[in-house]
């Protein structure tokens, strides 16, 4: 890890998801991504975090840069141990909410990044990992 991005960020109050989005901001636009990458990155971020804060109450975002021999990314993984997703194929398709949403935040951010894998135990809670590689690189 770089010194662009804490390692972890706690998510326990909804002021924790702007401290999430200014992190994620620093440590993209460091990298050099650009603009239009990084608002990207950051509204996946804030999705997924909101996510955290209003279904589990709790959680973390773990930030990690990707080093690859060709390639430069940078990993989200958004974890808590709140009440899991029942069905993640429904729970990705826009416009489904369990929770009064618009039901965009799941798919908007698979869409906003390159790579997303979802684990999630009902009961147990749900981690999300989200990749953004730098083009040009």
């Amino acid at each position: 890890m770089n010194d662009s991005l804490p390692e972890e960020i706690a998510l326990r109050t909804e002021t924790d998801i702007i401290v999430v989005r200014k992190s994620v901001r620093e440590a993209a636009t460091r990298l050099g991504f650009g603009i239009t990458d990084v608002t990207r990155i950051i509204t996946a971020a804030s999705e997924l975090a909101r996510n955290v804060f209003l279904y589990a109450g709790s959680g973390v975002v773990r930030c990690r840069v990707l080093n690859g021999s060709d390639r430069v990314g940078l990993e989200l993984i958004v974890e808590d141990h709140g009440p899991g997703i029942v069905d993640i194929d429904q729970a990705m398709q826009p416009g489904y909410t369990s929770g009064g949403g618009l039901g965009f935040g799941l798919p908007g951010a698979k869409r906003l990044m390159d790579e997303m894998e979802i684990e999630s135990v009902v009961g147990k809670g749900t981690k999300i990992t989200i990749k953004k590689w730098r083009k040009g690189t």
